[in-house]
């Protein structure tokens, strides 16, 4: 079963980051350039928050809310989710329903390798679907069942 390891080998692990004092204007046109749904906040290099799509829709309806002036830190997420590198597919399903978060930092030996999305992880058990499937396939296939037929003895 894959792992948020395997996830992260396949899907690279870099992490689209800003440091504080970034706008948001210039957040969203990182994140619109790279097509993905969330940042990850820096300061001195280190996360310390994480502003997405959802936070975007939240935050449009605040009346201060300007995009081209208001600083990033000042709307990002603080309280930063992980989970160890470990998790399997599963796991991580139970986390975003549970937690009703989108995404994840995947961390190992005490330090972030990475991010995963929702998306991600049900790319990961559709795979792990179809190659049960497949796997059952190649046993059970219909060629014994279409070539069987009832032969009495013939003596």
């Amino acid at each position: 079963m894959k792992t948020a390891n395997d996830m992260i080998q396949e899907k690279g692990s870099e992490i689209l980051c800003v440091p504080e004092g970034t706008t948001v204007l210039e957040a969203l046109r990182q994140m619109n350039a790279r097509k993905v749904g969330a940042i990850m906040v820096t300061r001195d290099g280190k996360p310390v928050g994480i502003w997405t799509e959802r936070d975007l829709m939240r935050n449009t309806l605040d009346a201060a809310f300007d995009p081209k002036t208001v600083r990033i830190e000042d709307y990002m997420t603080r309280d930063l989710i992980f989970a160890p590198h470990t998790d399997t597919v599963y796991n991580l399903m139970d986390k975003f329903l549970g937690l009703r978060v989108r995404h994840l930092l995947i961390e190992k030996d005490g330090r972030t390798i990475g991010m995963v999305s929702s998306g991600d992880v049900m790319k990961a058990s559709i795979q792990e679907k179809d190659g049960e499937l497949k796997q059952l396939n190649s046993m059970v296939g219909w060629d014994y069942y279409e070539n069987w037929r009832w032969r009495p003895d013939s003596k």
